[in-house]
């Protein structure tokens, strides 16, 4: 190997560090630089984002959570706060997998828009006031307490169809809600309802 090939190598890694750091403060800005080309010295970077309008809070986001391997950690605490127990305001850690599930849904489906939240981090004081006021619907170990689930839908499509591509994931859980008009998409083992 010639000498200077190692030094070609680490020029390359430096800059990817330093173009991550970038990306990083970019996406907590709410800034995404476009980058699903060859950038940096041949190195192909593939971002992956979101998109979620709240329905309770009527709050918006939509950002870059992950550069290539690598979560955005300013990413994933702006999605911590804007994920937060819209009852008691408590913010909880979110397990960045969801995120990974529910833009390959989007992919799945061919759409871009965002997801619309119904519940996503929730409070164990919460989750029990809402287990015994919601005749039977809210489980007493929800994994919304720990960060693991979201109750979504997307306009536009038909909850079946929503439903039937978070099941073709196997990446988790998924409820079916009708009624209410949400799917339940979590990050524990897989199963259906």
């Amino acid at each position: 190997m010639p000498p200077h090939h190692h030094l070609k190598s680490h020029a390359r890694t430096v800059s990817r560090r330093a173009f991550l750091r970038r990306a990083g403060v970019l996406s907590l800005l709410g800034v995404a630089p476009a980058i699903s080309t060859p950038a940096i010295a041949g190195i192909r970077v593939f971002q992956r984002d979101i998109a979620l309008d709240h329905t309770h809070t009527l709050e918006k986001v939509q950002l870059v959570y992950a550069l290539n391997d690598d979560y955005l950690p300013p990413a994933l605490q702006r999605l911590n706060v804007f994920l937060r127990d819209h009852y008691s305001g408590a913010v909880g850690t979110m397990d960045p997998a969801l995120y990974d599930q529910l833009n390959q849904i989007r992919t799945l489906l061919s759409v871009k828009d965002s997801f619309e939240v119904i519940s996503g981090y929730r409070d164990p004081q919460t989750n029990e006031r809402l287990r015994k006021t919601r005749g039977g619907g809210v489980a007493k170990r929800s994994l919304h307490m720990e960060g693991k689930a979201i109750d979504v839908r997307l306009p536009g499509v038909p909850l079946v169809e929503l439903r039937d591509a978070a099941i073709s994931l196997k990446a988790g859980g998924v409820g079916y809600y009708p009624k209410d008009q949400f799917i339940h998409v979590d990050s524990g083992r897989v199963r259906t309802w």
